[in-house]
Protein backbone atom coordinates (compact mmCIF):
# COMPACT_ATOMS: atom_id res chain seq x y z
CA UNK A 1 0.00 0.00 0.00
CA UNK A 2 1.31 3.38 -0.86
CA UNK A 3 1.34 6.36 1.49
CA UNK A 4 -1.65 8.05 -0.20
CA UNK A 5 -3.84 4.95 0.13
CA UNK A 6 -2.87 4.55 3.80
CA UNK A 7 -3.95 8.18 4.55
CA UNK A 8 -7.34 7.67 2.87
CA UNK A 9 -7.85 4.43 4.81
CA UNK A 10 -6.98 6.16 8.14
CA UNK A 11 -9.35 9.07 7.41
CA UNK A 12 -12.17 6.64 6.50
CA UNK A 13 -11.74 4.79 9.80
CA UNK A 14 -11.76 8.09 11.73
CA UNK A 15 -14.96 9.16 9.94
CA UNK A 16 -16.57 5.80 10.72
CA UNK A 17 -15.66 6.16 14.40
CA UNK A 18 -17.01 9.73 14.49
CA UNK A 19 -20.30 8.69 12.85
CA UNK A 20 -20.61 5.71 15.20
CA UNK A 21 -19.98 7.93 18.25
CA UNK A 22 -22.59 10.49 17.15
CA UNK A 23 -25.10 7.70 16.46
CA UNK A 24 -24.47 6.26 19.93
CA UNK A 25 -25.07 9.64 21.64
CA UNK A 26 -28.28 10.22 19.66
CA UNK A 27 -29.53 6.70 20.43
CA UNK A 28 -28.88 7.15 24.16
CA UNK A 29 -30.66 10.52 24.14
CA UNK A 30 -33.68 9.04 22.36
CA UNK A 31 -33.88 6.08 24.72
CA UNK A 32 -33.51 8.09 27.91
CA UNK A 33 -35.85 11.00 27.05
CA UNK A 34 -39.11 8.98 27.42
CA UNK A 35 -37.94 7.74 30.82
CA UNK A 36 -37.34 11.28 32.02
CA UNK A 37 -40.71 12.44 30.67
CA UNK A 38 -42.57 9.58 32.35
CA UNK A 39 -40.90 10.24 35.67
CA UNK A 40 -41.94 13.89 35.66
CA UNK A 41 -45.29 13.95 33.92
CA UNK A 42 -46.91 10.68 32.94
CA UNK A 43 -46.51 8.70 36.15
CA UNK A 44 -46.24 11.63 38.58
CA UNK A 45 -46.15 9.29 41.54
CA UNK A 46 -42.57 9.05 42.66
CA UNK A 47 -41.35 12.57 43.27
CA UNK A 48 -44.41 14.75 42.99
CA UNK A 49 -47.54 15.10 45.07
CA UNK A 50 -50.97 14.43 43.65
CA UNK A 51 -54.15 16.50 43.80
CA UNK A 52 -57.57 15.12 43.02
CA UNK A 53 -61.08 16.53 43.21
CA UNK A 54 -64.16 14.40 42.59
CA UNK A 55 -67.80 15.16 43.12
CA UNK A 56 -71.25 13.86 42.32
CA UNK A 57 -73.86 16.57 42.73
CA UNK A 58 -77.61 16.56 42.25
CA UNK A 59 -79.94 19.47 42.79
CA UNK A 60 -83.65 20.07 42.32
CA UNK A 61 -85.78 23.13 42.87
CA UNK A 62 -89.49 23.79 42.61
CA UNK A 63 -91.14 27.21 42.77
CA UNK A 64 -94.92 27.35 42.53
CA UNK A 65 -97.47 30.07 43.13
CA UNK A 66 -101.22 30.11 42.72
CA UNK A 67 -103.74 32.96 42.90
CA UNK A 68 -107.46 32.44 42.58
CA UNK A 69 -110.08 35.17 42.79
CA UNK A 70 -113.70 34.17 42.39
CA UNK A 71 -117.12 35.65 43.08
CA UNK A 72 -118.54 32.16 43.58
CA UNK A 73 -117.26 28.87 44.95
CA UNK A 74 -113.70 27.79 44.17
CA UNK A 75 -113.76 24.02 44.26
CA UNK A 76 -110.37 22.27 44.10
CA UNK A 77 -108.53 25.29 42.67
CA UNK A 78 -105.11 26.92 43.11
CA UNK A 79 -103.39 23.80 44.42
CA UNK A 80 -99.64 23.25 44.11
CA UNK A 81 -98.11 19.78 43.96
CA UNK A 82 -94.40 19.05 43.85
CA UNK A 83 -92.92 15.54 43.66
CA UNK A 84 -89.14 15.29 43.65
CA UNK A 85 -86.96 12.23 43.88
CA UNK A 86 -83.21 11.84 43.55
CA UNK A 87 -81.43 8.53 43.26
CA UNK A 88 -77.65 8.23 43.17
CA UNK A 89 -75.82 4.95 42.76
CA UNK A 90 -72.53 6.51 41.65
CA UNK A 91 -69.24 5.91 43.41
CA UNK A 92 -66.10 7.99 43.89
CA UNK A 93 -62.92 5.93 43.95
CA UNK A 94 -59.50 7.49 44.30
CA UNK A 95 -55.97 6.09 44.69
CA UNK A 96 -52.82 8.20 44.98
CA UNK A 97 -49.17 7.52 45.61
CA UNK A 98 -46.40 10.08 45.84
CA UNK A 99 -43.62 11.35 48.02
CA UNK A 100 -44.49 15.02 47.65
CA UNK A 101 -47.79 14.83 49.51
CA UNK A 102 -51.28 14.04 48.30
CA UNK A 103 -54.45 16.08 48.41
CA UNK A 104 -57.91 14.66 47.76
CA UNK A 105 -61.40 16.16 47.88
CA UNK A 106 -64.39 13.91 47.36
CA UNK A 107 -68.05 14.66 47.77
CA UNK A 108 -71.47 13.32 46.98
CA UNK A 109 -74.12 15.95 47.55
CA UNK A 110 -77.83 16.14 46.96
CA UNK A 111 -80.08 19.11 47.57
CA UNK A 112 -83.74 19.87 47.05
CA UNK A 113 -85.85 22.93 47.64
CA UNK A 114 -89.49 23.75 47.19
CA UNK A 115 -91.18 27.12 47.50
CA UNK A 116 -94.93 27.13 47.25
CA UNK A 117 -97.50 29.81 47.76
CA UNK A 118 -101.22 29.93 47.21
CA UNK A 119 -103.80 32.66 47.65
CA UNK A 120 -107.52 32.02 47.33
CA UNK A 121 -110.12 34.77 47.47
CA UNK A 122 -113.65 33.52 47.04
CA UNK A 123 -117.20 34.71 47.50
CA UNK A 124 -118.30 31.14 48.31
CA UNK A 125 -116.87 27.82 49.41
CA UNK A 126 -113.16 27.08 48.94
CA UNK A 127 -113.32 23.29 49.32
CA UNK A 128 -110.05 21.59 48.31
CA UNK A 129 -108.48 24.86 47.20
CA UNK A 130 -105.22 26.61 48.03
CA UNK A 131 -103.36 23.45 49.11
CA UNK A 132 -99.62 22.99 48.79
CA UNK A 133 -98.35 19.43 48.49
CA UNK A 134 -94.64 18.68 48.48
CA UNK A 135 -93.09 15.19 48.41
CA UNK A 136 -89.31 14.88 48.32
CA UNK A 137 -87.01 11.91 48.69
CA UNK A 138 -83.31 11.28 48.27
CA UNK A 139 -81.57 7.93 47.97
CA UNK A 140 -77.81 7.54 47.81
CA UNK A 141 -76.27 4.10 47.47
CA UNK A 142 -72.96 5.46 46.20
CA UNK A 143 -69.78 5.50 48.22
CA UNK A 144 -66.51 7.41 48.54
CA UNK A 145 -63.27 5.45 48.70
CA UNK A 146 -59.80 7.02 48.89
CA UNK A 147 -56.40 5.41 49.29
CA UNK A 148 -53.21 7.43 49.65
CA UNK A 149 -49.63 6.51 50.35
Amino acid sequence: MNNKTQNIHKNTNKNKMLVASIAMVVALALLSSPLVAMDNDALATNKKGNKAKQSIEQSQSSNQNGLCVSGASTFFSCNNASFQHQFNSGNNALAQSGQGGNSAEQSISQSQSSNQGSIVVSGGDTVGSGNNINVQSQTNTGSNAAAQS
